[in-house]
């Protein structure tokens, strides 16, 4: 239902400008259906038809009485893990439904026992209807989170005494948890509208898998007031204990990436000049919204305490951030639901206090408590929701300007109110709905100005400009929505930077209402001592990135950030080094093209780890890298990798490097979108074209990779066309291109049809935001895409998928799908004197098991978004991904296919790129073009050939051969 309103939706804005439907409707009206699906407006509407919340009411639905389920469906109490009773094993997509009497209509919560079971890396993910249907768009996507714990109490230290954060663990008890909007927009869980009578309720699997026991569905449980809350408890005594709880030891959390951070700051407890020490947590790590931590705190008497949460908020924004605050897993009172933490370049004591400056006095049970607090962006819920209702208005309007204009932009001059008769109300009441949530933020901070203030006023600025003069629009769509500083580029940066909650913590206090509790703030003769400390110390301190690398140890520099360079240094440090007695040091390199000075000037590493593929070619045709195959075991070692994956490592019959890192570029698709258009998935570039006129017919279109918004097109993005269509790019013996032979003629020729000819967009920004707006429901695109799509689009889990790329059918009825995979290499120097210690420790940096550990740890402590897309084929194949898009992915690099390279091979690139663009803008003929292109790469050829001694005075000297998949495979079994 949902879809198919968005689509009706676009259709009107599309093609009755003048908004005006067939049954009457306008196209206000219309749109609007798309946000009845939110469960904020259903909510309302609920509430306006007299709908209440259910009072004192209360059912439990044990797994034996969950409908249609056969009893060997159900694990035995004896299976249950702790449960004591039978338990269901959710998971592949699995549903189960329970059916529920209730005695009134009414709103009701639902809540579900469970144990999180399998890879916990990602968060496990189902979807609840009610009576068969979605009631809104939030039901499709409920998280049930999983609990961590570090794995040590004390933290270790690196060869340095400096504390490393732990190994994370997962906290195996069985857990509780009411239906919550997955964005954590509100404060309260989701309230479902059940009917009087027989309901039922089914909860669908989108992702992971559980354990779920007893589903509990109950009245909304109404929180009190602080008054009330105090009044609860007329016996209770405030105390006067103080207990100080240091931050970095959480007892638990239901995110295993809040971690520990190094604060080099002496306010901070504990802090040493001398080591690095893990004493604050969360910042950036704990930005995340529902991200939770508990801490547990011993009372000696129960009674009331203060809490002060010792702080510094010094988000860039200067926004205030919010915690809901828990007490043994609950809400004590309203005022606790979101509790703002201001903006602070220092430290503070914040005691939890109401607006008038009172503090709160919070009731502990004797014993073990808990006190939790959970990332809360519900205050900025209203601004979000506008924000994201105006960009996909924007999104809309500029898609109908666009399929006005077409290639004709800034071409001539435009009447664009003929068209479009509401253009200048429709941004005047973008503008309008923008400042009224200016308004609100500046309320939130106590009138001052943040800067997600500033960015939304030059938006607002930018849309009342254009609405003076609308008939620029079509010339000015950068402003509009296509620019990186568009309007909404400009609301959707806004709107990640409000989601974000991040928080840095040191400790925190559980005391009496008139303790003195120590400064937050070293004092200035602290301050300044240390000032003084470091710097002398800077002078002489050993760190990763400086420090002098002993004669027996490996030099190894990485081009990664730190954290990935930090966990490879402990990984080594405590497997390959004992294992080996091999020293290895690792150093970041902030700039890999240093490599090739380093290497001119003899400075040079023994290896390098992360470079991108076209650097072991450069420094291996100047003689300064090693053959792999040099070494007995490197076709054993060779055959963990995709075959075309060697291809740019390649120099003549040598190996220079290997695949550390590989992208792939798969389809990814809407299956809403699909089912309701009821269009196949395409296998062929030509099912692809079959479809597009359904897709354009509603305002929708395909997304290739060409359509990136730089002019210059690389091989990453014409190459597939090229290969697919049976064509080359070099002679064999490397001596000239072939891309004016036939095959190759064919593909170029093709890849600009699909612009000229098929309508497909010439420009995306970001095809990721169109995809989840359903303007381009379907296209190819890499591995940055797929980990944006698993991380940062909650709102379509579950209704996105993957293929493999369309390529070009055989006559045997095949389909070649040939796509590149550039990533990055690992590679050694040739003037290392430590040869086969480095070649051991390549092996074992990219072995199956190296690399898997490596993979899994960075998620754990890192978070899901840092996924690790190892060029080990066997390692990928256990990466914590769902089974269905592991077999896709690695379909699809059965026909990874690298450019190999040449020493003139920027020139055939560019050349390529340069044919596309005019044919495509120029409208000039595609072979003339090429034959053009030919003349200058062959002039290029002969040059670069002749300076690495190829070639001398015009005439062949020695042939360069290209290398092709089926050498290497052939060097593979030969080298084993």
């Amino acid at each position: 239902m949902k879809s198919k309103v968005l689509i009706w939706s676009l259709f009107t804005l599309l093609f009755i400008p003048h908004a005006v439907l067939a049954n009457g409707e306008d196209e206000t009206e219309a749109n609007e259906q798309i946000e009845e699906q939110s469960y904020r407006l259903v909510l309302n509407e609920w509430k306006e038809q007299g709908v209440d919340s259910a009072a004192q009411f209360e059912r439990t639905i044990s797994p034996s009485s969950f409908t249609d389920m056969d009893e060997e469906e159900l694990l035995s109490s004896s299976e249950s893990k702790g449960y004591e009773d039978r338990v269901f094993y959710w998971h592949n997509q699995e549903s189960l439904t329970v059916e529920v009497e209730v005695e009134e209509e009414g709103l009701y919560e639902i809540g579900f026992d469970y144990l999180p079971q399998g890879d916990l890396i990602m968060p496990i993910e189902g979807a609840i209807q009610v009576n068969g249907e979605y009631p809104f768009g939030e039901s499709r996507q409920i998280e049930f989170p999983s609990k961590w714990k570090n794995e040590t109490e004390d933290f270790e230290t690196d060869r340095s005494g400096n504390e490393i954060i732990p190994d994370q663990e997962t906290i195996e008890e069985w857990s509780h948890v009411k239906a919550e909007d997955s964005t954590y927009m509100y404060k309260r869980p989701l309230q479902y509208h059940l009917e009087e009578g027989t309901n039922t309720i089914t909860l669908s699997n989108l992702r992971g898998e559980m354990l779920v026991g007893d589903v509990h569905v109950t009245s909304p449980e109404s929180i009190p007031a602080y008054e009330d809350y105090v009044e609860d408890y007329p016996d209770a005594e405030k105390q006067e204990d103080l207990q100080t709880i240091e931050a970095e030891h959480p007892s638990e959390k239901n995110s295993s990436y809040i971690r520990p951070e190094t604060t080099e700051d002496p306010s901070v407890n504990p802090y040493d000049r001398e080591q690095l020490l893990l004493n604050t947590l969360g910042g950036d790590s704990w930005s995340e919204p529902g991200q939770t931590v508990s801490w547990e705190v011993e009372a000696e008497e129960a009674g009331f305490y203060q809490l002060s949460f010792k702080t510094r908020q010094d988000n860039e924004s200067r926004s205030p951030v919010y915690r809901q605050v828990l007490i043994n897993d609950r809400v004590p009172f309203e005022e606790a639901q979101s509790y703002p933490f201001s903006y602070s370049k220092e430290w503070r004591n914040e005691t939890l206090s109401s607006e008038e400056g009172e503090p709160y006095s919070f009731y502990l049970e004797e014993g073990t408590n808990t006190v939790s607090l959970k990332a809360d962006p519900s205050p900025h819920a209203d601004v979000l929701f506008t924000i994201d209702e105006v960009m996909q208005e924007i999104d809309e309007l500029s898609l109908s300007i666009r399929k006005l204009v077409g290639n004709q932009q800034g071409s001539r001059d435009w009447e664009i109110e003929e068209y479009i008769p509401d253009i200048e109300d429709q941004l005047n009441g973008w503008a309008h709905r923008l400042n009224e949530q200016v308004d609100y933020l500046l309320e939130l901070n106590d009138g001052e100005e943040s800067t997600e203030v500033s960015s939304m006023k030059i938006a607002i600025d930018k849309l009342d400009n254009l609405a003076d003069n609308p008939d620029e629009i079509p010339n000015k769509l950068t402003q509009l929505s296509t620019g990186s500083n568009s309007s909404a580029q400009l609301l959707g940066d806004i709107s990640m930077d409000l989601s974000a909650q991040p928080l840095l913590l040191d400790r925190f206090y559980v005391h009496g209402e008139d303790e003195n509790l120590p400064s937050a703030e070293a004092g200035f003769f602290d301050k300044t001592k240390d000032s003084v400390s470091g710097f002398f110390q800077s002078f002489t301190e050993d760190n990763l990135a400086t420090s002098d690398v002993d004669d027996d140890t490996i030099e190894v520099w990485v081009n990664r950030p730190r954290q990935y360079v930090e966990l490879l240094q402990n990984m080594t440090d405590q497997n390959f080094t004992p294992e080996t007695g091999i020293k290895v040091k690792y150093s970041l390199m902030p700039d890999e093209q240093k490599l090739v000075l380093a290497s001119a000037a003899d400075t040079q590493p023994d290896l390098a780890f992360g470079i991108s593929n076209w650097v072991p070619y450069e420094l291996a045709i100047r003689g300064s890298a090693v053959d792999l195959r040099e070494f007995d075991d490197f076709g054993e070692v060779g055959q963990q990798f995709s075959p075309g994956a060697f291809l740019p490592l390649t120099v003549e019959d040598s190996v220079y490097a290997l695949p550390e890192t590989q992208d792939f570029f798969v389809q990814f698709y809407r299956k809403d979108i699909v089912e309701e258009l009821d269009v196949p998935v395409p296998d062929t570039w030509d099912e692809v074209t079959n479809i597009l006129p359904e897709l354009q017919r509603y305002g929708m279109n395909y997304y290739t990779p060409l359509a990136e918004e730089s002019a210059f097109k690389p091989f990453q993005t014409t190459s597939p066309f090229i290969y697919q269509f049976g064509g080359e790019i070099y002679e064999e013996n490397g001596l000239g291109t072939t891309i004016d032979e036939e095959n190759a003629l064919e593909g170029i020729q093709y890849m600009a049809d699909l612009s000229t000819i098929y309508s497909m967009p010439l420009q995306v920004p970001r095809f990721y935001n169109h995809f989840r707006y359903s303007t381009l429901p379907m296209g190819v695109a890499p591995f940055s895409t797929y980990v944006e799509l698993t991380t940062a689009a909650p709102e379509i889990s579950g209704l996105w998928d993957i293929t493999p790329q369309p390529g070009i059918e055989q006559e045997d009825g095949t389909v070649e799908r040939w796509a590149p995979g550039s990533g990055q290499a690992s590679m050694m120097f040739d003037k290392s004197g430590k040869k086969d210690d480095s070649w051991e420790l390549m092996k074992w940096w990219m072995s199956t098991d190296t690399q898997t550990e490596f993979a899994s740890t960075l998620q754990t402590l890192y978070g899901p978004e840092y996924m690790w897309n190892t060029a080990n084929l066997d390692s990928f194949a256990q990466l914590p991904l769902p089974q269905e898009h592991k077999d896709v992915i690695l379909e699809q690099w059965e026909y990874m296919r690298e450019v190999p390279k040449t020493p003139y091979s920027y020139m055939v690139e560019r050349e390529i790129s340069n044919v596309w663009n005019k044919v495509v803008f120029d409208g000039e003929n595609a072979r003339a073009s090429v034959d053009d292109s030919v003349i200058l790469i062959n002039r290029e050829m002969r040059r670069k050939l002749e300076e690495f001694d190829y070639m001398e005075d015009g005439e062949v000297v020695k042939p360069y051969e290209i290398p092709t998949i089926e050498k290497v495979e052939r060097w593979m079994e030969t080298d084993e």
